[in-house]
């Protein structure tokens, strides 16, 4: 199969506010400089002020005239999910785009954030609900569409519900799928109680596919000094243009289900080649544990509460 992939249409974004988490490398970077090209101010929130300011010089390179803010944000920490949201609450413009992209995976031996929670599970799912939750007066003014990557690992695996901190039993990658799963199943519930309470919010998810970026590199903060065996071998194969996407075409299923005309609740986009691990992006069947509606509803209501946060008022 060819690495290469065709890049979709998009809509002009001209006059629209875009907030890509995990923008500063890899498929976020990617994904914040697809939007930017369609016309799109980027808002780039950032844990590393450095690694935010190379981002965005690089999206500038690309796109000349780009118009990005780069702003602090660190998902671990929820005070500083809440401390983003006021700033930007504060600022008043409304926000059109948001795609939930940042996440960390399988650390080798169980972290917890600042707040305690399992790392994975703070993360890449109570964090963005959290941000969801601090920046839901922008998104429903901005009638806003949300996209959440979640991850071919959701495509099997449970909610541990008795043992969601990975307290008694750590696994990373079960861990890892457990909070893609959970973020799945959110982003699927956001989705019907914004139709339900006419919040005008439209809700939907994607996946990447597998292709060589930073998430199961060398990251010395997570515990890993160096590349997995996995990540070399991605690396590898993606080079020479087989089975996985590069990070060009691992972001365009997230540009799609950000942009795409009126999908409907529970819009699911990922690659389109075998085993949905690269190739052109594409409309899905959403994912079997992600279908349970009242699971959604179970997560929706948990979430809110270890999160410390409100989604119903």
């Amino acid at each position: 199969m060819s690495r290469r992939s065709p890049d979709p249409d998009l809509p002009d974004l001209s006059g629209r506010r875009a907030l890509v988490t995990g923008g500063s490398d890899g498929i976020g970077l990617r994904i914040a400089t697809r939007l930017a090209a369609a016309g799109a101010e980027i808002l780039l929130p950032v844990r590393n002020a450095a690694k935010g300011e190379a981002a965005a010089a690089a999206i500038r390179r690309e796109v000349p005239g780009a118009v990005i803010a780069q702003e602090s944000l660190d998902l671990s920490s929820l005070a500083s999910v809440a401390a983003l949201g006021a700033r930007l609450r504060t600022e008043g413009a409304p926000l059109h785009l948001l795609v939930n992209n940042a996440g960390v995976m399988t650390p080798p031996t169980r972290q917890t954030t600042s707040d305690g929670f399992e790392l994975q599970l703070g993360t890449n799912h109570l964090g963005h609900v959290a941000l969801v939750a601090a920046l839901l007066p922008l998104l429903r003014e901005g009638r806003a569409r949300v996209t959440s990557q979640i991850s071919v690992g959701a495509r099997r695996g449970r909610i541990v519900w008795d043992d969601l901190n990975a307290e008694r039993s750590y696994d990373g990658m079960r861990a890892y799928r457990q909070s893609k799963i959970a973020f799945g199943l959110f982003a699927v519930e956001l989705g019907r109680r914004s139709a339900e309470r006419g919040w005008g919010i439209t809700s939907t998810l994607s996946h990447p596919g597998v292709a060589p970026t930073s998430l199961l590199a060398a990251r010395p903060e997570v515990g890993r000094d160096g590349d997995t065996l996995g990540r070399r071998l991605i690396g590898a194969l993606s080079a020479r243009g087989l089975l996985f996407g590069t990070p060009q075409t691992a972001a365009l299923p997230a540009v799609l289900a950000a942009t795409v005309a009126e999908p409907g609740i529970g819009a699911f986009y990922g690659p389109a080649g075998p085993g949905h691990l690269g190739g052109p992006p594409a409309a899905q069947r959403l994912y079997g544990p992600l279908r349970s509606a009242a699971e959604a509803a179970r997560v929706w209501q948990v979430s809110q509460e270890l999160a410390g946060v409100s989604l119903d008022a």
